[in-house]
């Protein structure tokens, strides 16, 4: 065995499933609640403080034999908006892209106000993306504006 195979850590590669890459640190664990992996019964790998050349250190989820729905993919973008998702069929990736955070977030995430009449009502939120990439989204009701880092997931 050589210098360079030791250093390596070697995960059994996918015959086929899904890879969610490039999940920053801090949102790896919202991502794994929003996915419901306690309750999976598929294989599945959770990298934490990985070492990435762009983001310096990253998770990564892998997960056997899934498909993910788009609901599932616009609330992880919500978390993790620069998250790659890798496709894989019969150990290729056949298809790989970043989440995209939607126009408008349908009853994914609470309104951070009080009186707003979402939290009082029996009814689903809904929130405009006014800013992609510093990830603001403002509620159709009362107009509150929240951030990624407020963002808390129905």
């Amino acid at each position: 065995m050589t210098i360079q195979t030791k250093k390596e850590l070697a995960v059994a590669a996918l015959q086929n499933g899904i890879v969610i890459d490039h999940i920053p640190c801090s949102s790896l664990f919202k991502v794994v609640n929003i996915l419901g992996i306690e309750k999976m019964e598929n294989g599945v790998f959770i990298g934490n403080n990985l070492t990435s050349r762009s983001m310096g250190r990253k998770g990564l989820i892998k997960i056997a034999d899934i498909d993910l729905p788009k609901e599932i993919l616009n609330r992880i973008a919500v978390v993790a908006p620069n998250a790659v998702i890798n496709i894989i069929k019969d150990y290729e990736v056949v298809e790989k892209h970043k989440v995209e955070l939607p126009e408008d977030l349908v009853d994914i995430i609470k309104c951070n106000n009080p009186k707003c009449i979402s939290n009082n009502e029996p009814m689903a939120t809904h929130f405009h993306v006014i800013d992609k990439e510093a990830n603001h989204f403002k509620c159709r009701y009362c107009e509150r504006i929240v951030s990624r880092e407020e963002v808390v997931l129905k």
